[in-house]
């Protein structure tokens, strides 16, 4: 349901509506929202609704902190697990100053800013996310834990997968709230599974992980479980990632795919995927912002580590799936399901557009297994790392002027500010490795 301004308030009146959450994404990912009454909705869509921005984190400072949500009515729904007398809605909204001009710390506004540049060349950015999550226990006080509630593994069946249910009530409630499910299953850590919905442009691709990682969480809350999509939350075992899949196209035809030799990729996504290739590093303190998303990319894990792509071959940070024609796409495996969307996927389109601007020549694809290599063999294949640890990203990020034209001065500077001040406190935070390791020894 894609509804225009008119259409909004006409099925609020006409389904006994009564409250709207205007939900709105801050530069770290984190969804907020503010809720009105329906007769509110009107005032909403012609002015505004003002809130503090200076409670939120990144935005403004108190001398300047009167902010306007403006509701997009084309992402109205219902929320399905609300009374349905009194229904309750939800609209994303974009972030406006008080005078109306446009916020420049607005993330979604930052992946509009970069789509009109791609669409003002003709081309359409699709996307298609593959969202991983865990599922825990809770405590007797409702405290999250990490135990697992199942032993499965890979697509395993109930019983041994006792999150079917779980699962599959969160594509139900996504599916009424107008997701296109494609698959669902346990993926192969015990605890961890995996839904995947339909290919979309870019906003509303950005638009649904936000909306999905607030329902996964409700519907988990629900069952008595705890969602997570902390990156790597248990030791020795595989972490979550959230890998995006991308295409461009002109005219309805994906450009992507090779016009005259069929299952060859166009020179087009070869020159996007120099672009991707050459930006990665300072694009992963976004695409992978926690200091836990650097346990998560070691080898050995389903997690790339180093810069390299292949075609099918799912151990290099970039792949090509076999699929052609029109299905014909890039996977990139780094991001964690903890970035921001509209930040990570305007980024890896500039990337992208870089190298097609520049036409980028592609590295020659890497058609081993990287997880296997031994030091010898990495070195003489030349191949680089992505960073380590978050600092490691940081430092990229500040040295990449693609990335700070892209987000703007207000989020790098911000952004990059608070992640530092994340690092520091993790780094001089004594953990119980050291005491496990060095109390007694020493």
């Amino acid at each position: 349901m894609r509804l225009t301004k008119e259409e909004c308030l006409r099925f609020v009146e006409e389904n006994d509506v009564r409250f709207i959450r205007l939900q709105f994404t801050d530069i770290f990912g984190q969804m907020k929202n503010i809720a009105i009454t329906d007769n509110q909705l009107p005032r909403a869509f012609e002015e505004g609704i003002m809130f503090d921005g200076s409670a939120v984190k990144g935005f403004t400072g108190v001398e300047s902190s009167d902010m306007l949500l403006v509701p997009d009515p084309s992402t109205f729904s219902i929320i399905p697990w609300r009374p349905q007398q009194g229904k309750v809605a939800r609209i994303i909204c974009d972030i406006k100053n008080h005078d109306s001009s446009q916020f420049e710390g607005d993330p979604r506004y930052i992946l509009k800013r970069t789509l009109q540049k791609v669409q003002a060349m003709g081309y359409e950015f699709q996307v298609g996310p593959e969202c991983e999550f865990f599922l825990f226990h809770t405590d007797n006080e409702g405290r999250p834990t990490t135990i697992t509630h199942d032993t499965a593994g890979y697509c395993d069946l109930a019983p041994i997968d006792q999150g079917e249910n779980a699962r599959r009530e969160i594509c139900l409630v996504l599916e009424e709230m107008g997701f296109e499910i494609e698959t669902s299953h346990h993926e192969s850590a015990q605890g961890q599974h995996e839904i995947d919905f339909r290919y979309t442009d870019a906003l509303t691709a950005a638009d649904n992980i936000m909306t999905f990682k607030y329902v996964v969480k409700i519907v988990a809350q629900r069952n008595g479980l705890h969602a997570t999509f902390m990156p790597k939350p248990i030791t020795g075992v595989n972490g979550s990632g959230m890998h995006i899949n991308m295409s461009l196209s002109k005219d309805g035809v994906n450009v992507f795919n090779h016009p005259e030799k069929p299952g060859e990729l166009s020179d087009l996504a070869k020159h996007f995927i120099a672009g991707l290739l050459a930006h990665i590093k300072g694009i992963t303190a976004i695409a992978n912002p926690l200091v836990n998303s650097y346990k998560r990319l070691i080898p050995g894990y389903e997690a790339p580590a180093h810069i390299a792509w292949s075609p099918m071959n799912r151990s290099p940070l970039l792949r090509v799936p076999s699929s052609r024609g029109e299905g014909t796409r890039l996977e990139l495996r780094s991001p964690d399901p903890s970035c921001n969307p509209y930040l990570t996927l305007a980024l890896l389109l500039e990337a992208g557009l870089d190298g097609l601007n520049r036409k980028l020549p592609v590295p020659e694809p890497v058609n081993v297994n990287i997880y296997n290599l031994t030091a010898e063999q990495e070195k003489a294949l030349d191949l680089d790392r992505l960073p380590t640890n978050l600092l490691m990203a940081l430092e990229e990020m500040k040295k990449d002027p693609l990335i700070q034209a892209t987000l703007g001065e207000h989020i790098f500077s911000k952004y990059l500010a608070a992640k530092a001040l994340e690092w520091k406190a993790y780094d001089n935070m004594v953990h119980q490795w050291e005491i496990d390791n060095y109390l007694k020894a020493y």
